[in-house]
């Protein structure tokens, strides 16, 4: 089977967490190779959306631990993407910050940076504990 459950999705797409000993912290980076741009050589907006809805997941996974001590997996229902601007080739950054953290729902809003610290776009997601 071409299935290997150790490539998850975040591993296939080169996201790489910016502090390595804590893969929590809701921080990350992608290294932009040819096959992350679309035709015009600009970063794929799946690439930037890919990108904060891991480390958003994560996020929110951390914060819900923190308030309720509940080993519990956030689910994604909804996720607004504003996008700013793009760039050829460099780092994506990511950073992920809660907004509120309830029981039933956790807001998280992220935001993906290029080069020279540039804002690319601003994510804001909604997660429900499963």
């Amino acid at each position: 089977s071409p299935f290997d459950p150790m490539t998850t999705f975040d591993r296939y797409i080169g996201m790489d967490y910016i502090d390595a000993a804590n893969p929590v912290a809701g921080q990350a980076k992608i290294v932009i190779e040819a096959h992350h741009c679309n035709p015009t050589g600009n970063i794929n907006g799946a690439v930037i959306i890919s990108l904060a809805d891991n480390i958003s997941t994560g996020a929110a996974n951390r914060a819900y631990f923190e308030k309720t001590g509940e080993q519990k997996f956030m689910v994604g229902v909804d996720l607004h993407a504003v996008m700013l601007a793009n760039q050829q080739g460099g780092t994506i950054r990511g950073y992920a910050t809660p907004v509120r953290v309830g029981r039933r729902i956790t807001v998280i809003r992220t935001e993906v940076r290029g080069d020279d610290d540039r804002l690319l776009a601003e994510v804001t997601t909604t997660h429900v504990p499963i």
